[in-house]
């Protein structure tokens, strides 16, 4: 019977789980999209932790024991532990690196930073907030401050939290559709007058921090293209980022990756 290096995988899109396989992290993207018709079509975004990785919510020994080759010799693909709550149980310290997963499979490995990105005070962005909430939010907050502020708080935010920073131009939108009736905007399923609304509030108050634009995830129609930066982990003041590569690197380094990001 061969052998195989079994994983912990912590899915963070389109649901959040905790997976053990004994598929390496390029195998487990391309059958997590393409290789089983009850798993998922479309772009998915997972983490590899720590083997070694423990939380009494977890029955982790118990499951990577289950995590065996089949009878022909074929490895364990997927082996559900938990499907519910996952993030808010993992030690951020345990997560060693992210990858993308395009629609049709290709996978695009990301190491942590040392640093985060940091725009200056008062800038208005655009976060989607990808596990476990899903909410799209206009701040004024940096990423360190949202990422904290949204841990803190019950009313909206959860204990631990990854988010993206999505790229828009938000004086452009104003500016095209100033004096019009009839507003557009180039987020899809997003209601720009909803979007409009909580742009002007956040300009003409500043003590107005947040605002919710809509709920439900863009992930599932926009592309990584339009993903700035990259994604953070937040857990209050802990925070892990994963940053894009640059186009540079994307160009040259994962060609395969990029050419097929839609």
């Amino acid at each position: 019977m061969p052998e195989y290096e079994k994983h912990l995988y912590m899915i963070v899109f389109p649901i959040n789980a905790l997976v053990a396989s004994q598929l390496d992290p390029e195998k487990f993207g391309e059958h997590y999209t393409l290789g089983s018709a009850k798993h998922f079509s479309g772009k998915v975004i997972f983490a590899e932790l720590n083997i070694n990785f423990r939380n009494p919510y977890f029955e982790i020994d118990e499951y990577l024991k289950l995590t065996v080759p089949h009878e022909d010799g074929l490895p364990k693909k997927t082996k559900f532990i938990c499907s519910y709550n996952v993030l808010e149980h993992v030690d951020l310290k345990a997560i060693e690196k992210l990858f993308l997963v395009t629609t049709n499979g290709k996978v695009l490995p990301i190491e942590p930073a040392e640093y985060t990105a940091y725009n200056q005070p008062g800038l208005i962005r655009i976060y989607q907030e990808v596990s476990p909430l899903e909410t799209l939010v206009a701040s004024t907050k940096d990423q360190r401050e949202f990422g904290k502020f949204i841990t803190s708080q019950k009313a909206k935010g959860a204990p631990k939290i990854c988010f993206t920073q999505i790229e828009f131009d938000i004086e452009k939108f104003l500016e095209s559709n100033k004096n019009k009736e009839i507003f557009n905007i180039e987020l899809p399923a997003v209601n720009p007058y909803r979007f409009y609304d909580c742009i002007m509030i956040l300009k003409k108050h500043p003590e107005k921090l947040t605002k919710t634009i809509s709920l439900g995830s863009l992930l599932r129609d926009i592309s990584y293209k339009f993903l700035r930066h990259g994604f953070w982990f937040a857990a209050g003041d802990e925070l892990k980022f994963f940053p894009m590569p640059s186009e540079t690197d994307l160009e040259n380094k994962y060609f395969y990756w990029w050419k097929f990001v839609r």
